[in-house]
């Protein structure tokens, strides 16, 4: 197996991680920019300048790995090779006319595609998912929050394109994972509301608080995000006719009326394999059943659109 890899950061690396448990013979190769190093290089990953100069028929698939704000202009540049797309989340940083007439292509073009969002391979996601199926729901309330700072302790987080509005960065867009999942969970909402805001002591130019209420049938959502909380926090509260359920994401642990009533050593960053297993598996194959580009680009809608 051959594939090329556009982006070669953090998030890049969790899938280099991801395919090479699976199998470690695949051929690994990285689009990079022509200001990149020659010496800036992963092991066993082969760079690569110029695509003009690349044989892109040896590729099984491309991961989209860049920075968010360069996924349009990425997408767009491989729509004529046909190759199967792994595109991180989210796909773009904004909805516009020409985003919306890509995702048209590039379904009209039978492309395959799907876009990352790893909580749904989350064992205690999955759990709940199956412990809600026949139950009536009252209220569910998802709050997460962690600190900024902390996920690149190497860098100034005020570079990075997390807290860079320009850069398609902000707690909205990064923090998608939980709109996602409730998207998953329960399906689109029949309404909605949002509030962003960038008042923090963070001090960044992306909005490092975001507080949106999904409106269903029968019941309400509740889902605050934020950058700016030192204690990090992860949780999904289902409140249903029969009982309380409060999922602990960061734990991979799920209770019933304060007792646990599922555990997992499973932690959130060992999703990346089983994610890239069902991209493998599923939508190579053509029998994806979610988070095509076109499912990912109307979670977006709902994300970003106050």
């Amino acid at each position: 197996m051959k594939v090329l890899i556009v982006g070669l950061g953090s998030i890049a690396t969790k899938h280099i991680t991801a395919l090479r448990e699976i199998d470690r013979a695949t051929e690994i190769y990285a689009l990079r920019s022509g200001n990149s190093s020659v010496s800036d290089i992963k092991e066993g990953v082969i760079n690569v300048f110029e695509l003009s100069d690349f044989d892109m028929n040896q590729i099984d698939f491309v991961i989209v790995a860049n920075p968010t704000a360069y996924h349009f202009a990425t997408i767009t540049q491989f729509i004529e090779f046909g190759k199967p797309l792994f595109i991180e989340k989210p796909i773009f940083s904004e909805i516009t006319e020409e985003t919306n007439a890509l995702v048209s292509l590039v379904v009209e073009r039978n492309i395959l595609t799907y876009v990352a969002c790893n909580l749904r391979f989350l064992e205690s996601i999955i759990k709940i998912k199956k412990l809600i199926n026949d139950e009536r729901i009252n209220e569910v309330n998802v709050y997460g929050g962690s600190f900024l700072p902390d996920w690149r302790p190497t860098m100034d987080y005020r570079t990075v394109y997390s807290a860079n509005k320009d850069m398609g960065g902000g707690v909205h867009i990064d923090l998608i994972h939980e709109l996602d999942y409730i998207y998953w969970l329960l399906g689109e909402p029949l309404d909605r509301r949002a509030f962003f805001s960038n008042r923090s002591t963070l001090d960044i130019s992306a909005f490092d608080y975001a507080n949106y209420l999904w409106i269903y049938k029968e019941f309400s959502v509740s889902i605050i995000l934020n950058y700016y909380r030192r204690d990090s926090k992860r949780t999904l509260e289902i409140v249903t006719e029969r009982a309380t359920y409060l999922v602990d994401l960061l734990n991979n642990a799920i209770y019933m009326d304060g007792n646990l009533i599922f555990s997992s050593n499973q932690r959130i960053k060992d999703t990346y394999t089983p994610q890239m297993n069902y991209f493998l598996t599923e939508v190579l194959k053509g029998s994806n059943s979610f988070n095509t580009i076109e499912e990912a680009n109307r979670i977006l809608e709902l994300c970003i659109q106050d």
